[in-house]
């Protein structure tokens, strides 16, 4: 498959220097995969279709044989959305289960297919002792474009996602749970994006993924510029006077040593990239962030497990370093919520019928950059 071009390839000039594939992937370990389903055409038949939609799944610390905490912190800049297992997070600053998003009304499924395969992965924690699973799984609302009260995902889709998992550039656009959703009344979806940082002769990575799928045209802003007020033609909630009703979920991944303290600081950074794309975070927008860290590795003192030590060290970045890493991530969700809008193509719609989300076409967005002189000679399309 031909890679799609990037923001970066149309010359956009993003600030940072991204990690080799420019992706949640480059934080060591991390793995990403999709299950992407698109059937039929025409008008909405509930249970039928047309279905456009899907599940992604990242495995914070790949396929390991043994549960292992991932240090992680959460933050709701708008909490009309779901994402689950953040009660634990925010208790005891850490998750055991792949991350998974999907749409609204599939969310429940993915939880069952998710505690499955936790189940078969540990068999030492969960048939041998008693474990219980608390998996994460979040949603965006996909329903103008999909027959989301179909429920058309299935435990095989989310199984499918956590199995086709794998390290490299993943794809971006119109893939997994990103599939059906939109961003600021363009086609959206899915995008990834990562920084390298080096503090004191240390090198990490902080690497974002998006399921992007909120705001309205006129907000949009790409790197100062206002896009949305200049490409202003098929904004459909613009046109029918309604406000958003999408959400976006953000997960900012690293390599670098921090405490859950700080990565629920390093999630609140998460909704500054937001913004610098425009949004002011809608009443109807669910707008959640989870950071994690897949430093610090170590087993969990099951109960009837043979006992480690009583003291646990874990190593931290000194708060004062703390600023490298928050702009890297402000950086990340901002290219990658571009890089989301760059990937899409267009779908139609299921409601209102016979319109469609549209992609954001690439020419008409380098004429508008160029014409703010925000655009880098060096790109595929120069």
């Amino acid at each position: 498959m031909t890679a799609k071009p990037r923001a970066r390839d149309l010359g956009l000039p993003f600030m940072g220097t991204p990690g080799p594939d420019n992706a949640l992937t480059d934080v060591p370990g991390v793995l990403v995969g999709y299950s992407t389903i698109v059937d039929g055409e025409g008008a909405l038949e509930v249970g039928k279709g047309p279905i456009r939609t899907g599940v992604t799944a990242i495995l914070p610390k790949g396929r390991q044989d043994r549960q292992k905490p991932v240090w992680a912190g959460h933050y709701n800049l708008n909490g009309n959305g779901e994402m689950t297992g953040t009660h634990w997070i925010n208790e005891a600053g850490y998750f055991t289960s792949p991350i998974c998003i999907t749409n609204t009304h599939s969310i429940g499924m993915v939880h069952h297919a998710v505690t499955g395969w936790m189940s078969r992965q540990y068999p030492a924690d969960f048939v041998d002792a008693h474990a219980w699973a608390m998996p994460v799984v979040a949603e965006t609302y996909d329903g103008p474009a999909n027959d989301i009260n179909g429920r058309h995902v299935t435990e095989d889709h989310a199984l499918e996602a956590i199995e086709s998992a794998r390290n490299g550039r993943p794809q971006e656009g119109n893939v997994g749970g990103g599939t059906g959703m939109m961003t600021y009344e363009f086609k959206g979806g899915t995008g990834t994006s990562s920084r390298q940082v080096t503090i004191a002769g240390n090198s990490w990575i902080v690497g974002a993924q998006v399921q992007s799928n909120f705001g309205v045209r006129h907000q949009l802003s790409i790197l100062g510029v206002p896009v949305g007020q200049e490409i202003t033609d098929k904004a459909h909630f613009s046109e029918m006077g309604e406000s958003e009703q999408g959400s976006i979920i953000v997960v900012i991944g690293t390599d670098a040593p921090l405490l859950p303290n700080q990565l629920r600081r390093l999630a609140k950074r998460g909704a500054l990239g937001i913004a610098r794309t425009g949004s002011s975070g809608g009443h109807y927008s669910g707008d959640i962030i989870l950071a994690f860290s897949v430093a610090n590795d170590r087993d969990i003192n099951r109960r009837n497990a043979e006992t480690p030590s009583v003291l646990q060290n874990m190593t931290c970045l000194d708060d004062h370093y703390l600023d490298a890493i928050y702009e890297a991530a402000v950086q990340s969700v901002e290219e990658a919520i571009i890089n989301a809008l760059v990937a899409a193509e267009t779908v139609p719609l299921v409601k209102p019928a016979g319109k469609s989300w549209h992609k954001l076409d690439h020419q008409k967005l380098r004429e508008v950059m160029a014409k703010y002189n925000r655009l880098n000679d060096q790109s595929v399309f120069g």
